[in-house]
């Protein structure tokens, strides 16, 4: 059985952080959701934003989610790849050094990496994403650019693969983003009639 670290915190976006959890779990990989400062048991609070035509996304109150695991008792050697979510928690994630650390320990052992929508501001504050390309919510293109990486704009159903690290610009994207993902972790999926 694979086994995926995601991590989220409070406000992380709903769908990036339910839809990714529940289709992994339904295909058999166990998805350990950490959050700093948090234990196995608590909960973060999600938020929902929609394009609704204005200049940017709106955001309303999402959902409880029950974190899975613990952050402070991480194993990353157990761990086959990492899952980061957008929202606005990665805003304040990226400021933790630990958060910083687990994604150069992915990064660095060439190990699966999703990220979507705002979760790459975690990739660029960890600076691993140099000479790399990927995508991004529009608004974050300016800091791929400025920590090195290659932003590439694409539709929101869409991603971006670059050798171990596959990104997509929002939630629109899970399907893609999640195919890319299981792909990259040797997962197949056998049809049977």
């Amino acid at each position: 059985m694979k086994r995926i670290l995601m991590i989220v915190g409070d406000f992380t976006e709903d769908y990036e952080v339910m839809v990714p959890f529940q289709a992994l779990e339904m295909l058999e990989i166990q998805v350990d959701v950490v959050c700093p400062g948090k234990k196995k048991g608590d909960t973060i609070l999600t938020a929902i934003h929609d394009f609704e035509g204005y200049q940017t996304y709106t955001e309303k109150v999402g959902h409880h989610f029950t974190l899975t695991a613990s952050y402070e008792y991480l194993d990353l050697s157990e761990y086959d790849g990492l899952y980061l979510t957008g929202g606005r928690a990665p805003e304040y994630l990226r400021r933790e050094k630990r958060v910083l650390d687990i994604t150069k320990y992915f990064m660095e052992l060439n190990l699966p990496v999703a990220a979507i929508c705002h979760g790459i501001q975690i990739l660029t504050a960890a600076g691993v994403i140099e000479g790399r390309t990927l995508t991004a919510y529009d608004a974050v293109g300016p800091e791929v650019t400025c920590a090195g990486g290659n932003y590439k704009r694409v539709e929101a159903c869409d991603v971006v693969v670059d050798d171990n690290l596959v990104t997509s610009p929002a939630w629109p994207g899970h399907s893609n983003l999640l195919r890319a993902f299981i792909k990259l972790l040797g997962v197949t999926i056998i049809e049977v009639s």
